[in-house]
């Protein structure tokens, strides 16, 4: 809701003035609240829902942003990462937990932002114990 008042603000524009209708609002947090996207891709959504595309399903469609909830595709993620940084690894279990957000990074950037970041985050810490 704060990108919403946001765009308003920035138009200078009543919440009257929205070229986001209810319904089309409604649609974009139902796709959230199921966990068809990520409140990350939703700012894309929402973008291209004011920009005049027309509903959230139809853009995340277009777009191919759904998001990834199937475990062991995360999980295939989280071990190429995992294989693909062994020296970061070796760290994090020698102590060095900041390097949890490394391997959070890097598991949605492979993933180009559509992995379900909770199931990233249970996962990962799974993994990463060895």
């Amino acid at each position: 809701m704060g990108d919403f008042a946001a765009f308003l603000n920035k138009e200078n524009r009543d919440i009257a003035q929205s070229p986001v209708s209810a319904a089309q609002l409604a649609g974009l947090l139902r796709r959230i609240q199921d966990q068809t996207i990520s409140g990350k891709i939703a700012k894309e959504v929402f973008e291209a829902l004011w920009a005049g595309e027309s509903d959230a399903d139809a853009i995340i469609e277009k777009r191919g942003l759904k998001q990834i909830t199937d475990t062991s595709a995360i999980e295939k993620v989280i071990d190429d990462v995992i294989a693909a940084n062994p020296e970061q690894l070796a760290q994090y279990r020698a102590g060095k937990d900041k390097l949890f957000g490394f391997f959070v990074g890097q598991v949605m950037k492979l993933s180009k932002g559509k992995a379900n970041p909770q199931q990233v985050n249970e996962l990962l810490t799974e993994k990463l114990k060895g």
